[in-house]
């Protein structure tokens, strides 16, 4: 007896809150600017992504650069400099040339990160072609 007195109690408690509350959908003007939302949020990051890695390329192909140079000065010109050059010399050449080795590693690596990137924008721009990019103040 206990048990159909809750049996119909939740029955009809349940039944109140399903005739109170129907399914209401948005409407399609909200769900589209929803949707604009998330894909310029992704653009968003993208773009941020983008912009930032190819700061990096330019800033750090400009150090290589130098230090290429600076290194390139501390050579000498003698056909057998490299026999007689001294011991900090040396040690002076050992560190530019790793940090020049470190240097081009990390800009190829700038370079493949570059290129995916510009690949997944290029395949969000074409997944939503309705979608127009916004303006980053740079």
């Amino acid at each position: 007896m206990f048990q159909l007195f809750l049996r119909a109690r939740a029955h009809s408690l349940l039944g109140s809150r399903r005739e109170d509350k129907g399914f209401k959908a948005r409407s399609a003007e909200r769900d589209a600017e929803t949707d604009r939302a998330r894909v310029d949020a992704v653009m968003v990051a993208i773009d941020t992504a983008l912009r930032d890695a190819e700061r990096e390329q330019v800033g750090l192909s400009r150090r290589v650069d130098d230090a290429l140079a600076r290194a390139s000065v501390t050579f000498g010109n003698g056909t057998d400099e490299y026999l007689e050059r001294e011991a900090l010399d040396n040690h002076h050449q050992d560190l530019f040339a790793a940090d020049i080795s470190n240097g081009q590693r990390r800009l190829k690596e700038l370079a493949s990160t570059i290129a995916h990137l510009k690949f997944v924008k290029t395949a969000m721009l074409t997944r939503f072609p309705n979608f127009k990019p916004p303006q980053l103040n740079s």
